[in-house]
């Protein structure tokens, strides 16, 4: 055997030595990429080593098919490690307890109202109320000063208060306010003026309901008129003065009462305030 093979030999098993030794490495960095995190980082490597013969500068025998090194050196290929991560991950993990429940937010604004539903059924009677409480409305008022006919209608006003439960006479309008609808039972007295008509009415609301009336005269009479009437809560009654188209007038003075107004409750009906 010729020396120069004998040498490419021994420098054939030194590289060989070199690549086992750098397979063994990846295997270790291998493992431990399947239980670290850490980022593998190929190690270095040795610089290629070109196999040069003592004998390069010396022709080829005749007929051994050699052919001299063209390049002066030969370069061993680079190795890249590549690691398929897919086969990495593993099977999918039981789900984990439930964790506690968070503070309960803000309240929201509130929503927009709803359609008005379905009219329910009628529902049943109530208990009988306490036959022992019974409701009271009476006024007794009168007018000390005369009063004649104007351009326009009059309310009578009264300056004398005999009578008025709880206020249902108001003083300033010359009106009976109802607080407790039910049937009541109302009187005008009037004084007549000598050689006038009187005329006037009992008012329900801007309702008519009853005339006090008396003819001109050379005396002075005393005039009456009475009615119930069946009043919802709320309504009105009082005395009015006819306008002048009919010249009347009624009579008074400063010192006794010549007119009155009375009305009470005779029979309450749905309870009032």
């Amino acid at each position: 055997m010729r020396l120069s093979s004998v040498l490419c030999l021994l420098s054939g098993l030194k590289q060989l030595q070199r690549r086992e030794r750098g397979t063994a490495m990846l295997g270790v960095l291998l493992l431990l990429s399947l239980t670290s995190p850490v980022a593998l980082v190929p190690p270095p490597r040795d610089p290629p080593v070109s196999c040069r013969y003592c004998c390069d500068h010396l022709e080829p025998a005749e007929g051994s098919g050699a052919q001299p090194p063209t390049g002066g050196s030969s370069h061993m290929p680079e190795v890249r490690t590549y690691i398929n991560m897919t086969i990495l991950k593993g099977d999918k993990g039981d789900r984990g307890d439930r964790g506690t429940p968070g503070k309960t937010g803000h309240e929201g604004p509130p929503g927009s109202i709803g359609p008005m539903g379905s009219k329910g059924s009628k529902g049943q009677a109530g208990l009988p109320g306490d036959p022992c409480k019974i409701n009271y409305s009476a006024f007794s008022v009168g007018r000390r000063k005369s009063l004649h006919s104007l351009e326009s209608y009059q309310a009578l006003l009264f300056d004398t208060v005999f009578v008025n439960l709880d206020g249902h006479f108001d003083m300033f309008k010359g009106k009976f306010l109802c607080h407790i609808p039910g049937i009541y039972y109302f009187n005008v007295n009037i004084h007549t003026w000598n050689f006038k008509e009187t005329y006037l009415h009992i008012m329900q609301n801007e309702t008519e309901r009853a005339i006090v009336y008396a003819q001109p005269s050379d005396r002075s009479i005393m005039q009456s008129q009475s009615l119930m009437l069946d009043l919802e809560l709320g309504e009105e009654v009082w005395v009015r003065l006819y306008k002048r188209e009919r010249e009347n007038a009624i009579y008074s003075d400063d010192v006794d009462v010549y007119i009155t107004f009375n009305g009470y409750l005779i029979k309450a009906g749905v309870e009032g305030k």
